[in-house]
């Protein structure tokens, strides 16, 4: 038999499963009758397996109105946030670089698309016109044109 654990996860990703939208809106009580648990086990399989490096992203709030808002996002769109977040006036062109490299290694661009952006890479890190915010700029307009089209 499952632990209390994997039948949590389960009734959530079920509940999940069953919406078009990717997003699902709870109450604990609710989950812990179903799943004869204590709302502090569902507390805590929410914060170990539904997780943003796991895709989700978690709203919670406790009490009579309380609910668990659980809404499923594609990795992808965490992979291009996270490198975005990365990329300020201090970054260099090597740790672009590595990031399209990382891109090209998951599938998640093909190598002609990395190609064209480390072409590209080499102009806004070389243009003496261009300031370190216009470079900024243009950078995270690329990473978002490339989330758009994946």
């Amino acid at each position: 038999m499952s632990n209390i654990a994997d039948m949590i996860e389960s009734y959530i990703l079920r509940q999940l499963a069953a919406r078009q939208d990717g997003k699902v809106e709870l109450r604990r009580t609710d989950i812990a009758d179903e799943i004869s648990c204590a709302p502090s086990q569902i507390s805590y399989v929410l914060s170990t397996r539904f997780t943003q490096d796991k895709g989700f992203v978690v709203e919670s709030r406790r009490g009579l109105g309380g609910f668990i808002r659980i809404v499923q996002v594609p990795l992808h769109d965490l992979v291009y946030r996270d490198m975005m977040s990365k990329i300020d006036e201090n970054t260099d062109c090597e740790s672009v670089q590595a990031m399209l490299r990382y891109l090209m290694q998951h599938g998640m661009i093909e190598t002609r698309e990395a190609a064209l952006m480390l072409q590209m890479l080499t102009g806004l890190f070389h243009a003496e016109s261009l300031d370190a915010k216009e470079r900024v700029q243009m950078l995270k307009t690329m990473f978002l044109t490339l989330e758009k089209f994946t």
